[in-house]
């Protein structure tokens, strides 16, 4: 059968032959044994009820194998044969181009060199899950296939529920992924309704169908390592950065450190992943022993390199080794999956990987103990350094949240707040986030590099031509992101799709969303699909992230991202979703997004200007009333742009009142 045919069939009425376990692919780990005996046959019935009867007595013995074996039902068997990658749009059987769009996004993050986990259908994060198996991909693909554009895909937690009547301005997909009833939302509740199969870890991009891979992390992480320099008064050149972390999102950091142009030392206790980075040009070096990597950092030092070394251990052992030989470490942080901590996120000292994974399957508790008792020496050995001078700043991965709750001495004073800020507080939220700034993104729908080469040097124009008259408030934004396009293409960011990110405010992402829309109608590129990560101004409610700079007593409140996944579907996204849970853990956060498909027509045209000016301006609204200084200039200017504008501004209250009282 040809591809298309395929996509077209859906779940095979002929059983596929089952496949083989692959070792040299990446596996997820085996998930802990949760359900009981009477969950596990309800999981069993819950996997069945997508096939025949008649093959009920095949599979059955098949899918309890896997249950006991990795904790979940991934349905091997119906993995297709085709390679799995973006296509150029045209080669998707699909009667709507917007659902084409989606298939396309779909299949890239489940592209073997883009997803962490790809035979699990888990895109990176340890559990950001696109599908909890493959008989939801299989049917998702037809259904999509199938689709007009008078019809919306409704997705629960990555099952296809079905093709329901709508309308061309309607979203054509609308995604939630692990929207449980808040007090059945612990790490354990999504083991169990995972397992049982009826809910998933959507992570932010992964169950949203809009990853890029590594690039979008790269960015972010360029102009956060650039804004820590620029914090501690200090350049790149010669300066340390310290983190951990090379599997999924994470892998990101060394690239981001070389384009900063500063040393990374990034560790990774995985092999495979420290190989993978290496292989694709992540990563320039592979040490695994602190005696060479002490003296390699020393010598880059004095030669004021710009170089990035994976270390293949714990991160714990480069943070003790280095505060025994005195070498500076400028700024560091950590990008474990630390909102995973008990399923494969973070890894225990004095353990291989193999060894801590059989004692994460199958000695829960001690698994715990070592992850925690290793958090409280790895937390120890950045206050020795911090006490130094190094400047640390949390990544949003819930390092310093889990080390609390492991008993790592990281509280402040006041024993409620953290010693030490998140990235959103001290980089990303004021100098950003507030200003409207975050990561939009495109996807070339035809697959060719001369498209993607052509919008870079589209979006170059336009932000060249807003810095002209922009406001010195966002000068250093607007310059660093014009930087970051000019050395896009040379810095070789693309993995699977021809894909791009930069930040750009409201103003920005609209005018070059216009251009490319222009340039479509022209025939100058094909179509293009537009995004953002969750990771932004207004898609997520997240208290220990991306609102962490909410200082008004609201950053435990989910109302923004709600409101924007809603208003993101009327406005004319082409596809929405909305999250419980992602970079920062299960239950701890809430997060919103959409795609977008523009193909040159006026209504793209129509739909693009309304929906990007609210996907922004909803963040900067609730920003400005939490009284944040940028947020509130960010907001007036948006009144000034746009007349139909019209947002309540908060009153300040001089602190001296309150002396008397």
């Amino acid at each position: 059968m040809t591809f298309q045919q395929q996509i077209l069939e859906g779940i095979p009425a002929v059983l596929p032959a089952q496949k083989k376990y692959d070792p040299a692919i990446n596996h997820a780990p085996k998930r802990k044994k949760i359900l009981s005996p009477s969950d596990e046959k309800l999981a069993l019935q819950n996997a069945l009820r997508y096939f025949e009867p008649q093959h009920h007595a095949t599979l059955l013995p098949e899918f309890k194998n896997e249950l006991d074996t990795y904790g979940r039902i991934y349905m091997y068997r119906f993995a297709p044969d085709y390679k799995i990658y973006a296509r150029p749009i045209e080669e998707y059987p699909a009667q709507s181009k917007q659902a084409a769009a989606i298939m396309l996004m779909i299949q890239n993050n489940l592209d073997h060199a883009v997803a962490q986990h790809p035979l699990e259908l888990i895109t990176y994060g340890g559990n950001g899950a696109v599908f909890s198996n493959w008989a939801q991909y299989r049917l998702t693909m037809q259904y999509l296939a199938q689709m007009t554009d008078e019809q919306t895909l409704v997705m629960y937690s990555g099952h296809p529920m079905g093709l329901f009547p709508s309308h061309k301005e309607a979203p054509r997909v609308v995604v939630t992924n692990g929207m449980m009833i808040p007090n059945y939302s612990t790490p354990d509740d999504w083991e169990k309704y995972n397992a049982l199969g009826v809910t998933q870890y959507g992570q932010m991009t992964a169950g949203s169908y809009m990853y890029i891979g590594p690039q979008g992390i790269v960015h972010g992480t360029t102009i956060t390592v650039l804004n820590a320099f620029r914090k501690i008064g200090k350049s790149p050149k010669g300066g340390i950065f310290v983190t951990s972390g090379l599997g999924g999102m994470s892998g990101a950091q060394p690239k981001a450190g070389n384009i900063a142009g500063c040393i990374t030392i990034c560790a990774e206790v995985n092999k495979k992943a420290v190989h993978t980075r290496h292989s694709q040009g992540w990563v320039d070096e592979i040490i695994d022993n602190t005696t060479a990597l002490v003296a390699r950092v020393q010598q880059a030092q004095l030669d004021k390199e710009t170089v990035s070394i994976a270390y293949h251990g714990n991160v714990v052992e480069v943070w003790e080794a280095f505060n025994e030989h005195n070498i500076k470490i400028d700024i560091g942080s950590d990008q474990t999956s630390l909102h995973n901590p008990w399923a494969g996120g973070y890894y225990p000292m004095g353990y291989t990987v193999e060894e801590a994974n059989d004692m994460m399957a199958n000695d829960v508790e001690r698994f715990r103990e070592s992850v925690k008792s290793t958090l409280c020496r790895h937390a120890a050995a950045v206050n020795a350094h911090t006490a130094k001078g190094t400047y640390f700043f949390d990544y949003g991965n819930a390092f310093l949240l889990e080390s609390s709750r492991s008993g790592a001495d990281v509280l402040a004073e006041n024993g409620i707040d953290f010693k030490y800020p998140s990235y959103v507080q001290d980089i990303m939220g004021p100098m950003c986030f507030d200003y409207g700034f975050g990561p939009f993104r495109w996807v070339c729908a035809s697959g060719k590099e001369e498209d993607l080469a052509k919008t870079d040097a589209i979006a170059c124009t336009v932000l060249e031509e807003l810095a002209v008259n922009a406001p010195a408030e966002i000068q250093q934004q607007l310059q660093d992101n014009i930087t970051w396009i000019q050395g896009a293409q040379q810095n070789k960011l693309v993995v699977g799709s021809q894909a791009r990110i930069l930040y750009a405010d409201a103003e920005g992402r609209a005018k070059i969303a216009q251009a490319f829309n222009d340039a479509i109608a022209r025939n100058e590129i094909g179509l293009v699909i537009l995004g953002r990560d969750h990771h932004d101004v207004s898609g997520t409610d997240s208290p220990y992230r991306e609102t962490s700079n909410i200082y008004d007593g609201s950053r435990f409140t989910a109302d923004m991202a709600i409101h924007n996944v809603i208003g993101d579907s009327f406005r004319g996204a082409t596809w929405v979703s909305i999250h419980n849970g992602g970079g920062v853990g299960w239950g701890e956060v809430v997060n919103g997004g959409f795609g977008m498909v523009i193909d040159g027509s006026k209504e793209a045209e129509r739909r693009l200007q309304s929906m990007l000016f609210w996907d922004v301006n909803n963040g900067i609204a609730r920003r400005s009333w939490a009284r944040n200084e940028g947020a509130v200039f960010a907001i007036k200017r948006a009144m000034e742009i746009e007349p139909n504008l019209k947002v309540t501004i908060p009153n300040i209250v001089e602190e001296d009142l309150f002396n008397n009282i």
